[in-house]
């Protein structure tokens, strides 16, 4: 059972005390690493998910400066203790003010749903322009709030990094938490190219792996994948704990299988209940569709059906078998598309929103500027997914697109 990210903000901006004074006051400027697409972070909200971020950043990324934000000072304080930020501060300190109206390429909003309209104002009053993401599991109410309040609402890429844990706040938080993990990253026909290509790099740098969809589709796939096992989850410890004796001895028989089940349902539950409520309908689809399938179970012993019973068995047991033991990127067998992208807009959407949709991966993706107004989208392929399922939905969406083999040797020289 897959966890998403839904311990964003535990020990952040909207459930601690709202005056912490700063840590420390903006760093000098560092040197900025090759491998770093964006010189200078703030990471907003340093819970379980922007600390892990924070820490991921300064292993992985260590010439980018990393400020962090965080309404407790002792959560500020161990992020700078840790080396994980440059500086950390309350959202009042005004060295945050300056760090994002002199320094700031990236914005990562990675609080509670509640918290968000307070950083998206405080970006437009400060005239932000930069590139903001977020870690946020449910996207329609700050789709609305970024579209509303963000100067340059266009340069917000909606966010999701598919990792997590049963512990909440930085004392849960690992340098670690994403390597090949899912992240979800969600472009739209006005994300400008560049700015997902370098988001793209910051996420494939931290070792995870980018799945793109589309922005209308995410609250409704991560209720089938993260907020319904986590229902169901809690819904079998409801069970084991309503036939258990005072002895506890119920407890004493669950093995390994069921307590790998439930280990999400000792999650926070009041960060469980605000994530329930913001997904409330895709959410209570899920569930009502859970319910039937757990009814076709009991259906079928009610009657005696074993064929069916067996039946519903086999395509959750087939079904499973098929789920990747893990993400083990080819380094033998690489294959480069090229696609031009002249004369169209939010082409670098539609074409990873296709590649993921037929479960190929994107190594690295590189923008081709050939002349004004004339570039090529090039995309560096492992052997994941269906190259030719890829091919045919490309050219029947128009593309004019060209497939090419990539030896390893090439594919280090282009980089």
């Amino acid at each position: 059972m897959t966890e998403s990210a839904e311990l964003n903000g535990a020990g952040g901006a909207a459930e601690t005390a709202p005056d912490a004074p700063a840590t420390g006051a903006a760093p000098e400027p560092a040197p900025v690493a090759p491998n770093a697409p964006f010189s200078a972070i703030a990471v907003v909200g340093l819970g379980l998910i922007g600390a892990s971020l924070a820490g991921a950043l300064a292993a992985k990324m260590p010439g980018a400066r990393v400020f962090g934000v965080d309404t407790d000072a002792a959560t500020c304080a161990a992020a700078t203790d840790r080396g994980w930020c440059d500086a950390a501060t309350g959202p009042d300190d005004p060295a945050f003010r300056a760090f994002i109206e002199n320094d700031c390429e990236l914005v990562v909003i990675a609080t509670p749903v509640a918290a968000v309209d307070d950083y998206l104002v405080r970006l437009r009053d400060w005239g932000y322009t930069g590139v903001v993401t977020d870690t946020i599991s449910t996207k329609g109410h700050i789709l609305a709030a970024a579209a509303e309040l963000l100067p340059a609402p266009a340069r917000y890429v909606p966010g999701h990094p598919m990792a997590g844990s049963e512990q909440s706040g930085i004392a849960g938080a690992r340098a670690d938490l994403f390597e090949g993990a899912n992240w979800i990253l969600c472009p739209d026909e006005s994300t400008v190219p560049e700015d997902f290509q370098h988001l793209h790099e910051l996420v494939t740098g931290l070792d995870a792996r980018v799945v793109s969809l589309r922005r209308e589709e995410h609250d409704a796939a991560v209720a089938v994948v993260s907020h319904v096992p986590h229902m169901v989850a809690s819904s079998l410890m409801q069970l084991a704990s309503a036939h258990a004796d005072d002895t506890g001895s119920i407890m004493r028989l669950a093995a390994g299988g069921f307590k790998d089940t439930t280990r999400i349902a000792a999650g926070s539950p009041k960060l469980w209940c605000g994530i329930a409520f913001d997904n409330a309908c895709a959410l209570k689809s899920g569930l009502d569709e859970m319910a039937s399938i757990l009814g076709s179970f009991a259906a079928a012993l009610e009657t005696g059906d074993r064929e069916t019973f067996t039946r519903l068995l086999a395509e959750a047991a087939d079904a499973r078998r098929a789920l990747p033991a893990a993400w083990v990127p080819s380094t033998e067998k690489l294959l480069e598309v090229r696609i031009p992208m002249v004369n169209r807009t939010g082409v670098v959407a539609e074409v990873c929103t296709i590649a993921s949709s037929v479960g190929c991966n994107i190594q690295s993706i590189d923008i081709d500027h050939i002349s004004e107004g004339n570039a090529v989208l090039s995309l560096i392929l492992t052997d994941e997914g269906d190259i030719g399922q890829l091919s045919m939905q490309l050219i029947n969406a128009g593309f004019s697109v060209s497939f090419s083999p990539l030896m390893p040797k090439e594919y280090a020289h282009v980089e």
